[in-house]
């Protein structure tokens, strides 16, 4: 009998340890997948940092090199630099990459580093318990603003392409969601683009998965994917931000 569809290679058997709803495993399946299809498993090096991606280790069957929260970038650089035929990438949530790893993210960019980055906003910090992060909406709901965010006190969101597109080390990034089957595909084509630029030694890629967290909303997995679809994506509208070889054909 014919296989039509089964467990990408660059995944372990290890059960998940995300929230029901949590679109990380389809996200870790993604980027497993486009491992896979690339025939780079053998030498591809995760980083994951603290937060909800903490035990990515269990899940990706790569190499894997844990990282303190914030400084996945940095380590990846480093791995990169030391083992350049290798083939690096990190996988960080919102409020690792976008708060305390703020400097090393931008820093990589400016740099033009040939890495591989797999940024996870869900707009709110996960593991910690729900606090507002620095990609929470305007108005919304958390831990520590049970308010709602309140811009005139504590400022807007970031919106990491728009920041990055201006750059110039940056080469490609690219904003996706994984909410519906059309979104899924679209970044299942973004996340291998980002690992075929580092192959090709073109530099810098980030692309961003605009994600649910059911739990810390507070709210069911399905009523999840609609707050996503009806909040998130109107302030961060999905698309490619920068293409740099693109644009210079």
């Amino acid at each position: 009998m014919a296989v039509v569809f089964e467990k990408p290679k660059a995944l372990t058997d290890a059960v998940l340890h995300y929230c029901p709803g949590c679109t990380h495993g389809i996200i870790h399946r993604l980027v497993a997948e486009a491992i896979d299809e690339l025939g780079i498993q053998g030498k591809t090096i995760g980083i994951a940092p603290v937060g909800c991606s903490v035990m990515a280790y269990d899940y990706f069957d790569i190499d894997m090199v844990q990282a303190a929260h914030g400084r996945a970038p940095a380590v990846a650089t480093g791995v990169k630099r030391a083992n350049p035929e290798n083939i690096v990438f990190t996988y960080q949530g919102d409020g690792d990459l976008a708060a305390i790893g703020t400097a090393e993210t931008v820093h990589s960019a400016a740099r033009g580093e040939n890495i591989t980055v797999i940024f996870v906003n869900n707009a709110i910090y996960g593991m910690t318990g729900g606090q507002m992060a620095p990609t929470t909406l305007p108005g919304q709901v958390t831990q520590t603003s049970p308010y709602g965010r309140d811009t005139a006190s504590v400022g807007f969101p970031i919106k990491v392409c728009e920041l990055l597109s201006n750059v110039d080390g940056a080469t490609y990034l690219e904003r996706v969601a994984v909410n519906n089957v059309k979104n899924v595909k679209a970044a299942k084509k973004a996340i291998k683009k980002a690992f075929q630029n580092q192959i090709e030694g073109k530099g810098f890629s980030l692309v961003e998965v605009v994600s649910t967290f059911p739990t810390n909303w507070g709210l069911t997995p399905q009523k999840a994917l609609d707050w996503l679809e009806e909040n998130m994506l109107p302030y961060y509208p999905l698309g490619v931000y920068k293409d740099k070889f693109a644009e210079e054909k």
